[in-house]
Formats: C-alpha cells, sequence, structure tokens
C-alpha cells in the first residue's frame, strides 16, 4: 500500500505570546517572553508566583457568552485556535466531504479550572445546601470535549477523539492524524493540543513536585533551557491548532501548503514517572523512530525545536541525545527551546511547538532560546552546538524536527519539510 502523502494547510493558535498566529510567531522570533506574575488567583501561598498566561483573550469573540459558559478555558481556547485555522485553509464548506474530515486533539489533564471551582463549591456549600453540581460540570471538565465541540460547530463526523500522554499529548495527536491521513482513513484532520492548568491546584501541585521555577523576582527570565542556573519550568497555557491534509486533496481544492509532514516517532523511557532518561535513551529512539519514518538521514535536519524545559536533568538528557542520534550533523544545525518564551503548555506544548517548526521552514529562520547569560555554562552541556541562544537566525530550513517528553517516558517527535512536487 502507497502512503499518502500529507502537508499543513492551516494553522491557528492562542498562546502566551500572542492570540493569532502572526501575532504569537512575531513575539517569538523577537525573543520576548510571554511570562508575567500570575493573574485570577492569590499567589502569596505558593513558591511560585508567576507562570505564561494566555492575556486579553475573550471568548466571546468567538462563541456567543451562552455556549462560552458551558466550556472550560482549555475548551474555549481550543475551539478559537480550531477557527482561525480552518478560516485559514479557507474550505469551501459546502463542497467539503465533511464524512472525511476528523478531530483529534492532544490534552494533558483537561478542565482543571472546572474540576477546582466544582469541588470547592461543593466543600463550602454541599452541607447547607445539599450535593448540587452544575449539570455541566463533567461535560466542561472531561478532556475530549474540545472535539466534541469543533466537530459539533463544523459538522466534522471523521475519525474524533484525543490521545493523553501528559507533555506529550498534542505531539501525539499530530503523529496519530498524521497516520490516519496517509492511511487513506481520513481527507482532513483538525489537530493540535490544550491546556488551561495554571490554577492552584495545578500550581500547586507543580510546586510540590519541586518542578517550577521560583525566580519570582524576575519571571520574564526564569525559563533559561540549557543555562545553568535554571531551576525548574514556568507553567503555561494555550491551545494551538494544524489543519493536516492529504496532498491529492489539498491540491485539487488550491490549497495553500505550509509545508510537509515527512514523519512521527514515539518512544517510552521505561525509567522513571517523572523524570527523563539521565543518558537520554528514549529521546534517542524517538527522534531515530522519526527520522526512519520520514526516510530521512540526520544530515537532512536543518532544525530541532527540542522539547528544552529548562529542568536540571530534562536539559542535559536532550542535548547528550541529539549528539548520539546526529553525530557530526548536530554541529551543523540549529537547536532552541521556544519554551523559553511560551512557558510550558504541558499537554498544548507540542502542537505550539510543532507550528513554530512549520513556520521555520516556511519561513528560514530559526526562533531564539532566550535567557543565556555568558558565563552561564553547564559543565554537562557541550555549547558546540548550536542553541540558537538569544536572537533568531536566518538560515535555510529544509527540514525541521520537533520532540516533546512526558511524564511517565512518554516520548514523541514529529517531522516537517519543505513541500515540493
Amino acid at each position: 500500500m502507497e502512503l499518502k502523502r500529507v502537508v499543513v494547510t492551516g494553522l491557528g493558535c492562542i498562546t502566551p505570546c500572542g492570540n493569532t498566529v502572526e501575532e504569537t510567531w512575531s513575539n517569538i522570533v523577537a525573543g520576548k517572553s510571554g511570562c508575567a506574575p500570575i493573574e485570577g488567583f492569590d499567589v502569596e501561598k505558593f513558591k511560585t508566583h508567576f507562570a505564561c498566561q494566555v492575556k486579553n483573550f475573550k471568548a466571546t469573540d468567538y462563541i456567543d457568552r451562552k455556549e462560552a459558559r458551558k466550556m472550560d478555558p482549555y475548551c474555549q481556547f481550543s475551539l478559537a485556535a480550531a477557527m482561525q485555522a480552518i478560516d485559514d485553509a479557507a474550505f469551501d464548506m459546502e463542497s467539503l466531504d465533511k464524512n472525511r474530515v476528523g478531530v483529534v486533539m492532544g490534552v494533558g489533564i483537561g478542565g482543571m479550572r472546572t474540576f477546582q471551582d466544582e469541588i470547592e463549591n461543593f466543600a463550602i456549600n454541599g452541607p447547607t445546601l445539599g450535593p448540587k453540581f452544575n449539570p455541566f460540570f463533567i461535560p466542561k471538565m472531561i478532556g475530549d470535549i474540545a472535539c466534541g465541540h469543533i466537530s459539533i460547530k463544523y459538522g466534522f463526523r471523521g475519525p474524533n477523539y484525543i490521545t493523553s500522554s501528559a507533555c506529550a499529548s498534542s505531539t501525539n495527536a499530530l503523529a496519530d492524524a498524521f497516520n490516519l491521513i496517509r492511511l487513506g482513513k481520513a481527507n482532513v484532520i483538525v489537530s493540535g493540543g490544550a491546556e488551561a492548568a495554571v490554577v492552584e491546584c495545578g500550581l500547586g501541585g507543580f510546586n510540590a513536585m519541586h518542578a517550577l521555577s521560583t525566580r519570582n523576582d524576575d519571571p520574564e527570565r526564569a525559563s533559561r533551557p540549557f543555562s545553568a542556573s535554571r531551576d525548574g519550568f514556568v507553567m503555561a497555557e494555550g491551545a494551538t491548532v494544524l489543519v493536516l491534509e492529504e496532498l491529492e486533496h489539498a491540491k485539487a481544492r488550491g490549497a495553500k501548503i505550509y509545508a510537509e509532514m515527512a514523519g512521527a516517532g514515539m518512544s517510552a523511557d521505561a525509567y522513571h514517572i517523572t523524570a527523563s532518561h539521565p543518558e537520554g535513551l528514549g529521546a534517542k529512539l524517538v527522534m531515530e523512530n522519526a527520522l526512519e519514518d520520514a526516510g530521512m538521514n540526520p544530515e537532512d535536519i536543518d532544525y530541532i525545536n527540542v522539547h528544552g524545559t529548562s529542568t536540571p536533568v530534562g536539559d542535559i538528557s536532550e542535548a547528550k541525545a541529539i549528539k548520539e542520534v546526529f553525530g557530526d550533523a548536530a554541529y551543523k544545525l540549529n537547536i532552541s527551546s521556544t519554551k523559553s518564551m511560551t512557558g510550558h503548555m504541558l499537554g498544548g506544548a507540542g502542537a505550539a511547538e510543532a507550528m513554530f517548526s512549520v513556520l521555520a521552514v516556511k519561513n528560514d529562520i530559526v526562533p531564539p532560546t532566550i535567557n543565556h547569560e555568558e558565563g552561564d555554562e553547564d559543565p554537562e552541556i557541550d555549547y558546540n552546538l548550536n542553541f540558537t541562544f538569544n536572537q533568531a537566525q536566518k538560515r535555510e530550513v529544509r527540514a525541521a524536527l520537533s520532540n516533546t517528553f512526558g511524564f511517565g517516558g512518554h516520548n514523541a517527535c514529529v517531522i516537517f519539510k519543505k513541500y515540493a512536487e
């Protein structure tokens, strides 16, 4: 069976760095951080007082107030990003075969704000008013409901589900969408991921794990991947959606094409519930699997958007894995962690970073890894690798690889390349 080719024909996002693709990409290339003191709840009882939150977002710009009240913020972000991406893809909805259009999203946690609010309400009011829950509690909270809302809005009746693999969730979603299309199970998949876990229980839970940066005096510089002074990741929220489409279907309707999706890989560390393997064995395997799936060699890749969370162990192991996989070619490619600007969007991280990889291929520019200072070198990291510190770099990007690694040892990797006949 000959596999079909898959291309990217639409993009949409709501991120801490902007509420459109254009705004987000402009700020990412300029190296602007989306981090700031947390708004929306009192943080004084927590060790961390900052995060990368979505700013100036109004759900009613996309959906009416009544519908918005039935959705958790993660779902609002998802639907808004999907609407942007579908508009960008410019389908003729009258002629589109909606039986052949699916929605596959990645969500690590789901409606955490809804869950927290409902449990608090029950704990406070339940004993006096009786066990009354909002009838929309469950359909607002569950992680799959974003896919449901997107398909309901547009009438898409193809494959419809979420993938949930912690921080690798949305990269797994893109991999699934890619495989569904190239196997002929759908013509179009609306795919990506979302998260909105910057709430009290999310912040407190990650603080308890000692996973978060506590650089409260300088939030914008808190996420500093591959620097010796890194002290944990920065929580973030948002959503990103890519429209993946079978090539001949896209050509037949004259669609613009951002890039071709070339391959995807998956692996497990099989090592620890939260820590990555110190030698990067799972990270090495997932990149090798993606390259094999794409039929590409290490020297074919010009840019890696790394997982790069700014954690002490994770950054070291990923750098080791890159050297193992790419050998001499590792020193010819650009590496960057856009989490230095967006923070870590958890289940939504992979989709955002896939979009940045697509835009790097499309525009021949590599976004930077910000916040690195001279003299802040970790002796366990090889700085002969080009981490694209502090300033974007113009170069030909024939192909870009994007890594995501999740708690539980879940690893996923996708590759995008320039589209050519």
